[in-house]
């Protein structure tokens, strides 16, 4: 899952990414309203925590943005102050969740993951393609009820696949979904390993080999042919 924190408290955003890192998100950050803008725009989260109080702005006009851009993003309004005006404005404009500053990081990890659950899966705990069954809370992988140990990041590829089944992925998508800090767009023979990997462990269960190859562009998660 790929999560974006706003949040210029320098202390309070270290402990929420050191966190949600243990917890096998993928997190960037942005300590104001100019670099959170920037990365709104340019790239893709599943889930938002945005602080209302921003040294440039307020995160509510964030909001709005955020919205036009995807629908399907989660957005948790987190801020010091208690205030119901707020908080209503907060959830009109689109926010799923909201948290008063002081908050155990457990609760926001799991509003994250219930607001995940609502709108990636219908709130269930599983997804089932076939002979897949992804589990996402515990973030395993069953192919005709037996239990295939995947790597995280294979995990994480796989999931992204089926989430985004029989449409075209493209190679760069991936990159910014998976390992966003951490490559340089110019190679993209790592994701050729990791899948290779992938498909292997899912053939050796008897699984069919749903993932095509788009030649030049990237990868679809074949269902229906």
């Amino acid at each position: 899952m790929k999560v974006l924190i706003i949040e210029d408290e320098k202390e309070l955003l270290s402990n929420i990414l050191k966190y949600l890192g243990n917890e096998n998100y993928i997190c960037e950050t942005a300590s104001d309203y100019a670099t959170a803008d920037e990365k709104i725009f340019l790239n893709d989260y599943d889930c938002i925590i945005v602080d209302i109080m921003l040294p440039d702005g307020s995160g509510l006009d964030l909001l709005e943005q955020i919205k036009e851009k995807d629908k399907n993003t989660g957005i948790i309004i987190i801020s010091a102050k208690n205030s119901l005006d707020d908080k209503l404005y907060g959830l009109e404009k689109g926010s799923d969740d909201y948290l008063t500053k002081p908050f155990h990081l457990s609760e926001l990890n799991a509003r994250i993951k219930a607001i995940l659950r609502r709108r990636q899966t219908n709130g269930q705990n599983t997804i089932e393609v076939n002979e897949i069954k992804l589990n996402i809370d515990l973030e395993e992988v069953y192919v005709n009820g037996e239990k295939v140990d995947l790597t995280l990041k294979e995990y994480q590829m796989l999931y992204f696949f089926v989430l985004n089944k029989d449409k075209v992925i493209r190679k760069q998508s991936i990159v910014e979904r998976l390992w966003p800090d951490e490559y340089d767009f110019n190679s993209y023979d790592f994701i050729y390993v990791h899948l290779t990997n992938l498909r292997k462990k899912l053939s050796a269960k008897g699984c069919k080999d749903y993932i095509k190859t788009v030649y030049g562009i990237g990868y679809k998660f074949l269902v229906e042919e």
